[in-house]
């Protein structure tokens, strides 16, 4: 379950605007101050395109890249019904550090649509079928799908790509980083997993045995440093769940740098998405982002 706190929807970003379209890039004129446009980006499904939202700096670049990557939710019809994602606050923040930044929203999700890779278990599986190590991984394919996309575009670097995910995004950026693709220079992960908030109840995970298990494949083969932030009053992943995931992480070989901060509004799961949560988080992707320059 995603937080849904990603910030005002961008004009004309209705399902109805680019329902026409079938060519990937944007889709529209840049709009405000931070140059926001929708984009369709090509996906791990060639025939599925990304609603994307693209903000980048004055000026024609190269810019050095972040793509920021949602979170989900298991059940189909919340899915269908899932917003544009565009973490405004978290965007604003990359832009006036000079980097373009891209919020994809994956396939099966909302209006972008398509198949649904991400399942951790098929319909009418308990937690003892889930599968939190392919499920990260198809939500890598995604990002990098986008990264591979965007990196082609004129305005962006080549290198220099920094992935930044919030609960199911920050655990397809855990796993994106344990393929170690060679222009990603880092990971910020906020929140990540998956089963968490287990029939919308808070603190009632889903099999996170399994999830540490996963993580620890994860760290196996990673090689990217990794700022990994959680809050002590996150309800999908508390301190008895992050702790010993970003533990795994680190005993199977990643370089992570985990930060359990205090407690958040009502639930620190929402602190990426929320405006008043930048200036908790800001020194510390500050220090994060000079370390791998």
């Amino acid at each position: 379950m995603p937080a849904l706190a990603f910030g005002a929807f961008l004009l004309g970003y209705g399902a109805g605007s680019v329902a026409a379209q079938t060519s990937p890039g944007p889709q529209g004129p840049e709009q405000g101050a931070f140059r926001q446009q929708l984009w369709l980006v090509p996906s791990q499904d060639k025939t599925v395109l990304m609603r994307t939202a693209v903000f980048r700096p004055p000026g024609d670049g190269p810019f050095p890249l972040v793509v920021i990557n949602h979170g989900s939710v298991q059940n189909a019809a919340k899915r269908a019904e899932f917003p544009q994602p565009v973490f405004l606050a978290a965007s604003e923040f990359f832009v006036k550090r000079g980097y373009a930044v891209a919020v994809p929203q994956r396939p099966g999700h909302g209006a972008t649509g398509g198949p649904h890779f991400e399942s951790n278990r098929r319909e009418g599986e308990g937690c003892t079928a889930a599968d939190y190590r392919a499920a990260g991984l198809a939500t890598a394919d995604s990002i990098q799908a986008a990264i591979d996309y965007l990196v082609a575009q004129s305005f962006v670097k080549k290198t220099d790509v920094v992935v930044v995910g919030q609960s199911a995004g920050g655990w397809g950026s855990l796993a994106l980083a344990s393929r170690n693709p060679r222009n990603v220079k880092g990971v910020i992960n906020f929140a990540g997993g998956l089963g968490g908030r287990a029939q919308d109840r808070a603190n009632n995970n889903c099999a996170p045995e399994k999830l540490i298990e996963a993580a620890r494949r994860f760290g196996a083969s990673a090689r990217i440093p990794v700022l990994s932030i959680y809050t002590e009053n996150d309800t999908f992943f508390a301190p008895s769940i992050s702790k010993p995931l970003n533990e795994a992480y680190r005993a199977g070989g990643g370089r992570v740098d985990f930060r359990l901060l205090p407690p958040f509004g009502l639930d620190g799961h929402t602190l990426l998405g929320a405006r008043t949560g930048v200036e908790v988080w800001a020194p510390l992707v500050e220090e994060f982002l000079q370390s791998v320059k």
